[in-house]
């Protein structure tokens, strides 16, 4: 197969404006399978003639399937083509909407569930997009932060209209709203996505793919069992660790001999991979049981907390973050590349720790407070560290290999998030069981978030700085490294100590 010709850098307003269309539709699309649903889950299990715990279940096999594929569709995007992969993704997505809204009882729903899941990397694939036709170090900035920012939430309002709807016209309507905005999403993308294939030519390791599938399976499995507590199946847990540790001995054994690893050890070694990883990993672990449990448990709690409504609730605190860091998103892109990535990053993650704990030491006493530290939450967290965590994947990836980190971080927002709500909602439960009238577990828990957050603050030092990604002090713009990734084969065989080498500068 040929490499395909040097993709031209999309500098026209026009082509510009037809290139977000297609890839912020593809983003909604996505969004809305994440967020939409979490309202309505009650709805959906008396619906199915099931129970609440089965509906969540298939809440866990949608996302558990978009961290599976996020390990490896992003670096097949590379090889076979970025639009051709964006237009698979939301044309399986459709179907699977569609396959969930006829489900007659809740195993269809789960098969769909997974179905839908294959469109989990689809906003790392839009940004790797972005980076092959933005050439400006601002302006491709700016756009990265737009298409991320809705990763976060569809300014809000996604949950609530998931509730409005389920509510009015049964869950069923909120999967035909969703095949209709992904239908439209495969027509955007087919319009508007011009093609990119930087690594054409080279043979996918898929002898690769399924070790690390596995490993990355079963370990969010056992996070899954722990996440349980008392009723945690703790053999099966830790079997399953095993099963994990096992495959990834044989995933590394696999991509030390393949001749096109999925991923190079050369550059899992390096500081530009391992480094945003385990600022991910550490991120999300502190934060996001913070949010989306602790924080909604507290204030719904008639004792310990404020006794609010869950609808209440979610549009007190949910919504006024994901709002928040939808707007602050786009500015956030438009400033890393002038004041730099990891300084950016580190006012977010230390601007969250010093919010997580006024929560748990000021905010508990007072719902005013609590409110006003979750929409700074909404700028420190949603709008700057997460943002800053998902543009990272992509200006520190090797240009001739750039499909690979992404993914990785996409697996560790996922993996951090289920070992987040496994640590903190035990911290939580421990000291403020069902029933108590005790806020102690509720402060232990954030202040367990803010700790592991300062872990992540620390860790985010150890990050090498993307030069290639930001512009000079002097105000030169470094042009070199920010010019679209090359679309011909020719790099893809160069030696990977060359091109990790040019990745960064510390």
């Amino acid at each position: 197969m040929a490499p395909d010709s040097p993709a031209r850098p999309a500098t026209r307003p026009a082509g510009t404006l037809a290139l977000m269309t297609a890839l912020l539709a593809a983003c909604v699309a996505f969004q809305l399978n994440a967020s939409m649903l979490s309202p309505a889950l009650v709805t959906m299990a008396r619906e199915l003639r099931t129970d609440e715990a089965a509906t969540g279940l298939s809440q866990t096999a949608f996302f558990t399937a978009c961290a599976m594929f996020s390990l490896f569709l992003p670096r097949f995007s590379d090889i076979v083509g970025r639009r051709r992969v964006l237009l698979g993704m939301t044309a399986v997505l459709t179907a699977g909407s569609v396959l969930a809204a006829l489900a007659p009882n809740i195993v269809v729903l789960d098969i769909a569930r997974v179905v839908q899941g294959v469109s989990g990397p689809v906003v790392q694939i839009s940004l790797l997009t972005l980076r092959s036709q933005i050439s400006d170090p601002k302006r491709f900035g700016t756009l990265m932060g737009v298409v991320t920012a809705v990763n976060g939430g569809v300014a809000g309002v996604d949950a609530l209209a998931g509730g409005w709807l389920a509510s009015a016209f049964g869950f069923r309507s909120i999967f035909w709203t969703i095949a209709v905005f992904a239908a439209l999403a495969v027509v955007a993308v087919a319009l508007g996505c011009p093609e990119s294939r930087p690594s054409a030519g080279t043979t996918m390791d898929w002898p690769g793919v399924l070790p690390l599938v596995v490993s990355a399976a079963t370990l969010l499995m056992a996070v899954e069992q722990a996440k349980k507590l008392g009723g945690a199946n703790w053999p099966l847990a830790a079997g399953l660790l095993a099963v994990a540790a096992l495959a990834f001995a044989a995933f590394w054994r696999t991509e030390k001999r393949s001749a096109h690893p999925l991923v190079r050890i050369s550059d899992l070694k390096q500081r530009a991979t391992w480094a945003p990883l385990l600022t991910t990993l550490l991120t999300l672990i502190g934060v996001f049981a913070v949010i989306n449990g602790v924080l909604i448990s507290y204030v719904q709690n008639p004792h310990a907390g404020f006794g609010m409504s869950a609808s209440v609730a979610s549009l007190l605190f949910l919504t006024p973050i994901a709002l928040i860091g939808w707007l602050v998103g786009p500015f956030t892109g438009r400033l890393a590349p002038v004041v730099g990535y990891g300084r950016l990053l580190r006012w977010g993650l230390l601007g969250s720790v010093v919010i997580v704990a006024a929560m748990a030491l000021v905010g508990v006493y007072s719902a005013p407070v609590m409110v006003g530290c979750a929409v700074l939450l909404g700028v420190t967290y949603a709008g700057i560290a997460n943002i800053i965590l998902n543009l990272l994947g992509v200006v520190l990836a090797p240009k001739d290999h750039p499909g690979f980190l992404p993914g990785l971080i996409s697996a560790a927002f996922g993996l951090g998030a289920g070992l987040s709500f496994a640590l903190l909602t035990a911290v939580q439960v421990t000291g403020s069981p069902d029933g108590s009238d005790s806020a102690g577990g509720y402060v232990a828990a954030m202040l367990t978030g803010a700790v592991v957050l300062a872990g992540a603050y620390a860790a985010s030092f150890l990050i090498p700085r993307p030069r290639a990604a930001e512009i000079s002090g002097e105000g030169a713009e470094s042009s070199a490294a920010s010019r679209p990734e090359p679309e011909s084969a020719s790099q893809k065989d160069a030696p990977s100590s060359t091109s990790s080498s040019s990745r960064t500068t510390p």
